[in-house]
């Protein structure tokens, strides 16, 4: 998994590439620590080369979910390929995170 972010004040670009699971869960919360404790943060996370999340991957993505709340921002996640969308959907994942 590859993270890029790149930031223009506070909003945040995010681009995912690759898979979330067990051997790189950890690195990429790490990855997220950053965007968790900007206050007003706006952030889109670029899906389009993401392929696959695992449940530690969707536990991360509510984590930033939660902090970006508490920290008056915004979250939205862009361009899930449709084998995660299904993740999303099948979880209720896709009812707490906003998905364009």
């Amino acid at each position: 998994m590859n993270v890029t972010i790149n930031q223009e004040g506070n909003k945040y670009h995010v681009v995912l590439d690759g898979r979330i699971d067990t051997t790189n869960a950890n690195q990429f919360q790490q990855d997220l620590t950053p965007l968790m404790e900007a206050a007003n943060a706006d952030i889109e996370i670029d899906c389009s080369a993401m392929e696959y999340t695992s449940s530690q991957g969707l536990r991360i993505f509510l984590m930033l979910q939660k902090s970006v709340m508490a920290h008056s921002g915004k979250m939205v996640l862009c361009k899930l390929q449709p084998q995660v969308k299904e993740v999303f959907d099948i979880t209720g994942f896709s009812n707490i995170i906003k998905i364009i």
